[in-house]
């Protein structure tokens, strides 16, 4: 089902997204979004020229940001909506993980090389990511690109018709170099109570993102993030399942908590997740003033 709210996007400020601000805003136009939020990884710099090209449109743009933090041993997204977003706080936070994520680039393409008995180069990656920052969804494109490699079963399955083709570049990045798998290095991010703090401190509400993805089979700990103070749940993500989209919906009126609806799209990472496509079956009404921070 697709809707009109779209709460979780990511632009080119996301080392795996692909448009500008504007081309976003354009694009959730065309897709009939009223109401849109870009939520870059750990950065903020997208959203006042969002607000401005928004302003075309009529269309509402909620201040967001995408943060990565842990607890207890998990890798999670925190989404803070409604943010003063133009408080150092914000990107500075994601200029310290970029500096970690560069350390840990030439790591990453070491293991990639002795994983896949490949020969990826620096300059490849840098083709791709000019940045210097080498994501799995980096390594995918360097590999299913590589004409030496055409033939490595390892890469079969994200190719065309394979069982991992649907979205390949990250199917890639979850199997290879996320947490607990054999390519990935750790990045020591901030706490969860650390960014339930920073995110209210600064006028924002903090939101679980994609759990289905993240907390697997360990559900039960929504409870007690909640009882940290974590304000609410992407319930509705094209991660989820419907199964998945009604435990946390339900689960969110049972704590009393707000229940968001975000695609996570990001372009040609994850081509087959298009703006609009939260697999939300439930009517939601946004509260601007409770999202949206006042300028």
């Amino acid at each position: 089902m697709r809707t009109n709210i779209d709460l979780h996007m990511h632009s080119l400020y996301s080392d795996d997204g692909e448009f500008t601000p504007t081309e976003l805003v354009e694009q959730c136009h065309n897709a009939n979004i009223e109401v849109m939020a870009i939520a870059d990884h750990n950065y903020v710099k997208a959203i006042d020229e969002a607000k401005e090209a928004a302003k075309k449109y009529a269309m509402s743009v909620i201040p967001a940001i995408e943060i990565d933090c842990v607890y207890k041993g998990i890798n999670l997204h925190v989404l803070g909506y409604g943010i003063d977003y133009h408080h150092p706080s914000f990107n500075k936070l994601g200029e310290d993980i970029l500096k970690q994520e560069l350390l840990l680039s030439d790591i990453k393409l070491e293991k990639t090389n002795a994983l896949f008995h490949t020969q990826l180069t620096r300059e490849q990656l840098l083709s791709i990511m000019p940045n210097g920052v080498f994501t799995g969804e980096a390594f995918a494109q360097a590999l299913l690109e590589d004409e030496r490699y055409l033939q490595l079963e390892a890469l079969k399955p994200y190719r065309e018709k394979g069982e991992r083709s649907d979205n390949p570049y990250v199917n890639f990045y979850w199997d290879y170099y996320s947490q607990g798998k054999a390519i990935y290095t750790k990045v020591n991010y901030p706490s969860l109570e650390e960014i339930i703090k920073l995110i209210k401190s600064h006028g924002g509400i903090s939101i679980l993102a994609h759990p289905g993805n993240n907390l697997k089979n360990q559900f039960e700990l929504f409870d007690e993030m909640v009882q940290l103070g974590l304000d609410g749940v992407e319930a509705f993500s094209s991660y989820h399942d419907q199964k998945t989209c009604e435990y946390f919906y339900n689960k969110a009126k049972e704590l009393n908590v707000y229940y968001t609806c975000g695609s996570d799209f990001h372009g040609k990472t994850k081509p087959s997740i298009h703006l609009g496509d939260c697999h939300c079956n439930v009517e939601i009404n946004i509260d601007l003033k409770g999202l949206a921070h006042d300028e």
